[in-house]
């Protein structure tokens, strides 16, 4: 994949790390777009740990990330990802979500579970964006363990370092935000995913990706493959 498309994924991976901190620290003891990190919240909730309310938070964010999967799946269709569309659709929806943050318009109880809900499907349809994940990582950094193990490292795997780092970066910056200026905590996600779709204009010299090569791979099947 060409240095564009790599810095697309850097971009795309910190995107996740700073939605899933923008919806943690104002929303609350949820994850955007980390659904096995929601699981397990759901599990802690259940046996009566945690804030109350942590349980219908995961249900919404549940619902909205598997919505945003779906839309993701019918947008790219039969012929393979429109990755344009898919980015441009994450874009508007992290817009509105900083929008509706940044104009303090989310001042109850029901409008933070709406935000929540427009930055989940965000992170859904990021994850049909490409075969490369950028909104969970643990067979990422489980292959790329393995490999150290094995010395057996790739040429691409300072990028694969360059996208786990990104995720803490994104993050580290929502959280400042929300430190400093609370208005902007969602503007890092916009900003970044906005990033990756002018990088994803760039025209491969190699022509598109063909059929089947765009397709998301599931989390993670084969974490030996992973990439």
């Amino acid at each position: 994949m060409p240095w564009h498309g790599q810095g697309a994924l850097l971009l795309l991976s910190g995107a996740s790390g700073a939605a899933d901190a923008f919806v943690f620290l104002c929303v609350g003891q949820v994850f955007a777009g980390v659904m096995t990190g929601n699981l397990v919240l759901l599990g802690a909730s259940a046996a009566g740990a945690g804030e109350d309310g942590v349980a219908l938070k995961v249900a919404v964010a549940l619902g909205a990330y598997f919505c945003g999967v779906t839309a993701g799946a019918l947008m790219a269709g039969r012929r393979g990802p429109r990755v344009r569309a898919l980015l441009g659709a994450e874009v508007v929806l992290l817009g509105a979500a900083a929008a509706l943050w940044g104009l303090e318009l989310v001042t109850s109880y029901g409008d933070r579970l709406g935000l929540l809900a427009l930055v989940a499907v965000a992170m859904g349809v990021q994850g049909r964006v490409r075969v490369t994940p950028t909104n969970y990582f643990t067979g990422t950094l489980t292959s790329l363990a393995g490999r150290v193990a094995l010395r057996e490292l790739r040429g691409g795997d300072g990028w694969v370092l360059g996208r786990l780092a990104a995720v803490v970066a994104g993050a580290a910056l929502a959280a400042l935000a929300e430190r400093w200026w609370s208005p902007g905590a969602a503007l890092g996600a916009v900003v970044m995913a906005a990033g990756a779709l002018v990088l994803e204009t760039v025209p491969y010299r190699g022509g598109r990706p063909g059929p089947g090569k765009g397709k998301p791979r599931p989390d993670r099947g084969n974490p030996a493959g992973a990439v």
